[in-house]
Parts: structure tokens; sequence; C-alpha cells
């Protein structure tokens, strides 16, 4: 069988995260190009890959046009989403999304609409449905081991800001779409039903110099909504977070309660007198999530080799960046808002 020909659209910090895991961990791909708009870090990626640096490219119309592949993942900005997948699926190229899929609904319903239309395969990034502990506790919730869901809490604290682009609002939909996009998304997954309302309220504690020049800026938020099946749904996010990185979620059911993460980066403990009780924390995303992406990464290519819908979707997407939208006008008119 011939391997899968992936292009990386991005070479930032997630296009590294999905470039290792294509190049490292799953034998039926091949990375055969690199696109970036800062055209070294496509090559530094290419060096890094053993890819010659001619398949490292500053536009993405040429990589079109140069090389021949079967897939994109698109890692770039937001709002770059949905003209590089709509130029992907008239190539017949299935695209493989990450989190936020894109600004608006409107964005996100095209991209599906053109996948569709091109019958190519459309995967969005939520790597938590694919980590062991969210899948093991899914299951649980199914079984109904803990009853009926009554409320869930959704953690998502990041240690750095994104890049410059995402301070502007307009251009990123703030941190609750780049930083929380994956709790808006776990709230839906693990209620298992659909946002009603959403009451948010944010603000800049942390980053007054970057308030100075992007007012709508802000740097930790919480969110309460309440979901089609009365479900209450919590999401509180900080970044930065100074003391690492922090992905947890709770449901609490009607006969017991699941706890899903940790703090901590291994299962290690130090105790002595000196110190007190000492454990690694978990410091970074990248860490945390390692065997999710690869997990994620994997069933993309055996969703295009077996010819199967992958099990998140477009849709998917598209509720969560319609919740985010609701949470920023929520946050921006101080009123709970309806979906």
């Amino acid at each position: 069988m011939e391997k899968i020909r992936t292009c990386l659209v991005g070479a930032g910090r997630a296009g590294e995260v999905h470039g290792d895991v294509y190049n490292f961990f799953i034998p039926d791909s091949k990375i055969v190009a690199i696109f970036d708009t800062d055209v070294s870090k496509a090559k530094n990626l290419a060096n890094k890959y053993n890819i010659k640096e001619k398949f490292a490219f500053e536009k993405f119309e040429d990589a079109l046009s140069e090389v021949e592949f079967d897939a994109a993942v698109i890692t770039s900005p937001t709002f770059t989403h949905c003209i590089y997948t709509e130029m992907s699926a008239r190539k017949k190229i299935h695209v493989f999304c990450e989190k936020p899929m894109a600004i608006t609904e409107e964005d996100c319903n095209k991209m599906t609409a053109i996948c569709r239309e091109e019958k190519v395969i459309l995967q969005i990034g939520f790597m938590r449905r694919f980590d062991a502990g969210f899948a093991s506790a899914k299951l649980i919730i199914e079984n109904g081991d803990i009853g009926n869901p009554l409320i869930v809490k959704s953690v998502g604290r990041g240690p750095g800001l994104p890049g410059k682009w995402a301070f502007d609002i307009k251009n990123s939909n703030g941190n609750l779409a780049e930083v929380n996009s994956h709790d808006f998304d776990a709230v839906r997954w693990l209620s298992e039903s659909e946002y009603k309302k959403i009451y948010a309220v944010a603000k800049n504690s942390k980053n007054p110099e970057i308030g100075k020049d992007y007012p709508m800026f802000y740097d930790n938020a919480t969110v309460s909504a309440t979901m089609e099946n009365e479900v209450f749904g919590l999401i509180d996010s900080v970044c930065p977070c100074d003391y690492g990185y922090d992905a947890r979620a709770e449901v609490v059911g009607s006969k017991g309660v699941l706890f899903i993460g940790s703090l901590q980066e291994c299962t290690t403990v130090t105790c002595t007198r000196s110190k007190g009780i000492v454990t690694p924390q978990t410091l970074s995303w990248k860490k945390r999530f390692h065997d999710a992406y690869i997990a994620e990464d994997r069933h993309f290519i055996d969703c295009i080799i077996n010819g199967k819908q992958p099990s998140v979707t477009g849709e998917d997407g598209r509720k969560a960046v319609a919740a985010v939208i609701a949470a920023n006008e929520s946050v921006q008119k101080g009123i709970p808002i309806n979906l």
C-alpha cells in the first residue's frame, strides 16, 4: 500500500506537533511538502524531517501546483482555515483542520459543504476526544455508571499566549477560541447535548500592555452554560497560566462523579522534611496530549485509507465556534446569550 502523502499547512508550534506525529509515528503517511508564510519555519521543519528545501513553500498555491499530495494538515492562523480548506478540497485533497475551525459559522458551513461536494474527508482537531482518560470517561457516562450528567466542568489554562495575530479578537475570537475551543467541545461531548444558553465574563488581568493596542483582549474568563438537556456546563480559562499547562474536566452525575486529567506530569512523588511533598507538574500541552495527537492523526489517515468518515466532523467544529461566538457576545453585552 502506498503511503498517504501529506502537506503541512503551517509550520508553527501545532504544525511541528503534527509533523512529528506524521514523520515519526505513522508509517502509513509521508510528509512531502510544508507551507508557511514564514518560509524559514517551513525550511526548518523540512530539514528536521529530511525533506528537500525545495518542498518548503512560502505560498500554498505553489505547494498545490508543484507537489502531489493526498492530505493537508492545516495548523495556520484561524482566519486562514476556510480558504486553505477550499483550496485543498478543490484539488480533491483531504483536510485535517486544527481548532478553532474558523472565525464564523458561515465559514464553517462553507468548509463542510465544499468537502462534501468534492467528496473529501474533513476532520477537526479536537484531540481530547482521542485522549485515553477523556475517552474512558465518555464510555463511563454512556454506560450510566455515574447516572445522568448534572454538571460538566472543563478547565483550559495555557502556559503561553498564542501568536500576536490572535490578540485581535476579530482575527481569532479571542482566547476562548484559541485556548478553550477544546473545552467548549468537551462540555458538549460529555454532556451529550447542545448549547442552549451561555453567559460569560472575561477581563485582561495579566497583560495590560496588550490591552493598550487591543482593548478587547482578555486573558482570563469563565463561562456558564445551560445545555438543551438541562445539564449545566462550566468553563474556566486562564492564559497565560504561570504554573504550567492545565487541562482537566469533572462530570457530576446523579449517582457519582468523574475526574478527568491531572496537574501531575507523572506519578512520581518525592517527600522530604525540608521540601515536603513534591511532584512534577505538566508544563506543555504537547507532552500532556502526546498520545492523543498520535491517535487523532492515525484516525485521519485510517479514514482516508478505508474511506471512512472521521468521528470528529465539521459540524462538531461549527458548534464549538458558535458557542465561542455566543460567549464573546455575552462578555461584550454583559447578558446571557441564547443559541
